[in-house]
């Protein structure tokens, strides 16, 4: 019983980790019109705040990963919330926006290094089987809970206190989750295989994917086939293609093409993507609809995308048993057809008169249904085949998938609501955003068809988990 109590417990602290950084990404957005207003910085700027931490987070998340497991999981967890402390003082403190966007870099180097150890520690400490899926719904449940307390925290501290508050909110969180993961993580693990560390591979993916990032990110501002774009995009995409040859050259691969060679492996990952291509750009489309043609406050928006969290947390822990019952397969497909449907019923219940209950409400809790279900299948079929050691790499990889899945979809949809929102009026708004909602049910619809493809190997039995939570090494 002792044992279960600290395997629970360092669940609870993973779990936390997660909904810190989801929390993160959305507090800092709420405030950016005030940041703005006090450091005197113009959309392009602000507009870097978000960006800058964004590209940090997805061009070193596969880095991250695998140096959990090369460092030691608890070290790079513990390392990567400490950076993230010292990134959100700096902000806290910073006199103009420049240095603000320095800081957001360094949280997103920070918060790539934590969610990969964290995820990584997950999946070591749960082998594959019903305990990983319970804990994995716990992460679900977390991340969905996240996004709202994000919203609705950054207005309420940038109303009553600062937006610098939502920074030192972030100092506080992460260091009272430093002193409990260095009493919950026993262990310290040092690598012995340091002196084999793939630099070239490092370099090349990590500025591949930073280049990726920086391309997707900035399309809205400087148009798909600008200069800027193409060439970020064209230089990411030469360095992946480097990276690649890389890794079958090099003794030690930081991602050994034997790992990416795994069928199931390579298509969660590109399930994941699409998941996340659909739901990041809904909440934001969403909360966007609320303000812009509804009018709410950005409290408002962020209270409107409620209901669908507390779904989410309700349904997440029993995604396991629901696999169980009809397998990882028909889970994740039943995932994706909710997902489809709900975004669909979305799309077409939005009125330029109407109301949060008539057109959000009941669509968003069917979102809330699918959500647990597509995020919690995709990531256990993704990190079904990782042994111990490559935990890290595993975490890396889905993480990745699903942060770049963000990133594009938020990217080409937007882009799609922009093409039909060409006057200011509330009708043109809701067609936009309609138009946008409908493509994100077409990448779940895709989705759905995919899975049906799915294929896992026969799992192996796992190892007994040991009396005690430390790291394996």
């Amino acid at each position: 019983m002792k044992d279960a109590h600290a395997f629970r417990g360092a669940l609870f602290l993973l779990a936390t980790t997660q909904l810190l950084l989801i929390l993160d990404t959305a507090i800092v957005n709420v405030a950016l019109p005030s940041i703005g207003a006090d450091l005197g910085a113009g959309s392009a700027g602000l507009s870097w705040v978000s960006n800058a931490y964004l590209i940090a987070f997805g061009g070193l998340l596969l880095l991250g990963g695998r140096a959990a497991d090369l460092l030691g999981h608890r070290r790079v967890f513990l390392a990567g919330l400490a950076l993230l402390a010292a990134a959100s003082a700096l902000g806290g403190l910073a006199p103009s926006a420049g240095v603000l966007v320095a800081a957001r870099a360094a949280q997103g180097i920070g918060a790539a290094f934590a969610a990969a150890a964290a995820f990584a520690l997950l999946l070591v400490l749960f082998p594959d089987g019903p305990a990983r899926h319970k804990a994995l719904g716990a992460f679900a449940a977390m991340g969905g809970l996240g996004g709202v307390l994000g919203t609705v925290l950054g207005g309420i501290l940038t109303d009553l206190l600062s937006w610098r508050s939502t920074f030192w909110l972030n100092v506080l969180a992460a260091a009272l989750l430093i002193l409990w993961g260095s009493a919950v993580l026993r262990g310290g693990g040092t690598s012995s295989r340091a002196s084999g560390f793939d630099v070239a591979g490092a370099l090349t993916v990590t500025a591949g994917l930073a280049l990726v990032a920086y391309a997707l990110v900035g399309s809205a501002a400087h148009g798909w086939v600008s200069v800027p774009t193409l060439g970020a995009g064209g230089a990411g995409l030469v360095l992946l293609a480097v990276f690649a040859v890389v890794e079958t050259r090099t003794a030690r691969p930081l991602v050994p093409p034997a790992v990416l060679a795994r069928p199931a492996l390579r298509l969660a990952n590109l399930l994941s993507a699409l998941a996340q291509m659909t739901l990041f750009p809904m909440f934001f489309l969403v909360s966007l609809y609320l303000q812009s043609v509804l009018g709410y406050a950005p409290l408002g928006g962020g209270l409107g995308l409620l209901p669908l969290s507390l779904v989410v947390v309700a349904v997440a822990p029993q995604t396991g048993r629901l696999i169980f019952r009809l397998g990882l397969t028909r889970t994740m497909t039943l995932g994706f057809v909710l997902l489809c449907a709900g975004t669909v019923w979305l799309a077409l219940a939005l009125r330029p008169d109407g109301t949060f209950f008539t057109t959000v409400l009941a669509p968003s809790l069917l979102l809330g249904a699918a959500l647990p279900l597509v995020m919690v299948a995709t990531n256990v079929a993704a990190t079904a085949d990782a042994v111990p050691r490559e935990a890290g790499l595993a975490s890396g990889l889905v993480n990745t998938a699903q942060q770049f899945g963000s990133v594009l979809g938020l990217a080409v949809l937007v882009a799609v609501a922009a093409t039909r929102d060409e006057s200011a009026t509330a009708a043109a708004q809701t067609g936009g955003f309609r138009a946008a909602l409908l493509v994100g049910g077409a990448f779940a619809a895709v989705a759905a068809v995919i899975s049906l493809r799915l294929r896992l190997p026969t799992p192996t039995p796992a190892p007994p988990r040991q009396g005690r939570v430390a790291e394996p090494r």
